[in-house]
Formats: structure tokens, C-alpha cells, sequence
């Protein structure tokens, strides 16, 4: 695996990485909430070499409109600069494929969900051995989230929600870690670097 710089700034949490050959070099994780434009630049300069690397990976989303942005503009600029090819992953599978590799969970799948607009949870199931999508990203209020993950696990910074919405299972706060995308299958790791909004736009176009 050549040298990485991995992105991922598409939740409340700022996150960056330099990994090689599966080790990771370096890298800083904060939560912030907002501010990852100020946050991002200084992160990965304060990588080892600035973050150069001979490949770009970061995360599309689902999450924050304002974050998902932030990260991808980064990396098509950073790309753009050193003349290296940038590609995408999603929110969902970078934190299954954190929770399959800490085999916290004996289930042969487990549910996703992060914190998304309107009251909305951004939901998705997932197999663990190996991770792999068994759902359609979906974005739900918490009732109908509860309807769609059954009896599973619910891993996120939306899992509390949900769990508390359907009344059973286990819930465990998490967002993702530009670290864990090492974790990742390549078919995984190798989406286009475009965003997944997860939902329709706030803003309608005028008639």
C-alpha cells in the first residue's frame, strides 16, 4: 500500500492519518463539532512531511453538509498540488470496519447510525465477516431507523437514538477515525471522491 494521507471530516470529529503498508505513521483525531476549516490545514501540516503521500483517501459522507465539503475540497486541492489520485469512502463502513476489526460484537452483522439533519438518523447495516454493505443507506427519524435496524448492535454517534427509539439491543457512541480506513476492503476504499449527502438538500430550487 503506497503512502496514504486519509481525510475525514465528515462528522463532528477532525481526523487525519498518514498510513503505509497497513502501519499508521502518524495521526490526529479531535472532536470539534464545528470548525473543521481552521482545524484541518494545520492538522495535516503537523503530519510527518506536511502529510505528503503518493495517494489521497477521504471520507464522503454521510454527515455533515459543511464537513463532508471541507474534506473532500482538501483532498481534490491537495491531490491536484502533488499530482497523486484521491479517492472516497463512506462514514457507515469506515466505523463497521473499526468495530469488526476490535471484534466487539459476536453477531455476524451490526447497525450504523449517525446523528443526521431534521432529527434524522443516517442508518445502514452491515456484515462483519467481512464487512460488506446488507442495506441501502437510508435517512430516518428515529422510529422508522428503529423499524429498519432490528435486533443488531448499533454502533454511532445516532446509536443511543435508535436504541432508545426501538427499546432493545446495545448501543455504543462512536464516529469515525481516519486511522480505521486502513481497515477497509479495497472496494471500500476506492469510491469516487464525491459527496454522500445521505438526504435530499434543505434548500428547494425556486419554480
Amino acid at each position: 500500500m503506497p503512502r496514504t494521507l486519509v481525510i475525514d471530516t465528515a462528522t463532528a470529529a477532525c481526523s487525519v492519518a498518514l498510513i503505509e503498508d497497513d502501519r499508521i505513521i502518524a495521526e490526529f483525531h479531535e472532536v470539534v463539532g464545528r470548525g473543521h476549516a481552521e482545524r484541518l490545514m494545520p492538522m495535516i501540516a503537523a503530519l510527518p512531511d506536511g502529510g505528503r503521500a503518493d495517494a489521497i483517501l477521504a471520507d464522503c459522507g454521510p454527515g455533515s453538509f459543511t464537513g463532508v465539503r471541507v474534506g473532500l475540497a482538501a483532498a481534490r486541492a491537495l491531490a491536484l498540488g502533488w499530482g497523486v489520485g484521491v479517492h472516497g469512502y463512506s462514514s457507515m463502513a469506515v466505523i463497521a470496519a473499526a468495530v469488526a476489526h476490535a471484534d466487539v460484537v459476536a453477531d455476524a452483522s451490526i447497525g450504523i447510525a449517525l446523528t443526521g439533519g431534521h432529527g434524522e438518523l443516517f442508518v445502514q447495516r452491515f456484515a462483519t465477516a467481512p464487512v460488506a454493505a446488507l442495506s441501502a443507506l437510508e435517512s430516518l427519524a428515529p422510529d422508522g431507523a428503529a423499524a429498519v435496524i432490528i435486533d443488531t448492535d448499533v454502533f454511532g454517534s445516532g446509536a443511543a437514538q435508535l436504541v432508545a427509539a426501538r427499546n432493545s439491543g446495545a448501543a455504543r457512541d462512536r464516529l469515525p477515525r481516519a486511522a480505521d480506513a486502513r481497515l477497509l476492503p479495497v472496494a471500500l476504499s476506492r469510491l469516487a471522491p464525491s459527496p454522500i449527502y445521505g438526504r435530499n438538500a434543505d434548500a428547494k430550487p425556486v419554480a
